[in-house]
């Protein structure tokens, strides 16, 4: 019984988590690579090792409002197989938002004290603050 309120909880964290993350991974990708809406989810579960899959909707959404605040910029370009496809890449604002956020809120995870924690966390030791 506490095994499935454990997983219930967990299940509630991480996808309250990962909704959190979906503007990391966009940037992530955009920094490597102009990209089209279609292929991000593909994308983005690959390179976050399958633990984020997001819908075509919700990466549209995310798409504007980056453009709004000036941290992407997209093109139309011409497509070998169609129509058109509308690429979308990182303005400079959107690079040095994504590389501070990197900074603040990623790299911490590898700070020794953090890390440390981390390890103990998951053999179950209990540390003193």
């Amino acid at each position: 019984m506490e095994d499935e309120n454990i997983t219930d909880l967990l299940r509630a964290w991480e996808e309250t988590y990962k909704k959190g993350l979906l503007s990391f991974w966009i940037l992530l990708l955009l920094h490597e690579r102009p990209s089209y809406p279609y292929e991000m989810s593909t994308i983005i579960n690959s390179i976050s090792q399958e633990t984020i899959s997001v819908d075509d909707n919700s990466i549209y959404r995310a798409l504007n409002r980056f453009e709004t605040v000036e941290i992407v910029r997209s093109e139309l370009r011409q497509s070998e197989l169609g129509p058109p496809r509308r690429y979308y890449n990182l303005t400079n604002k959107g690079y040095l938002l994504l590389r501070e956020f990197i900074k603040r809120n990623i790299l911490v995870f590898e700070t020794p004290v953090v890390a440390g924690r981390i390890q103990a966390a998951i053999d179950n030791e209990r540390l003193s603050a």
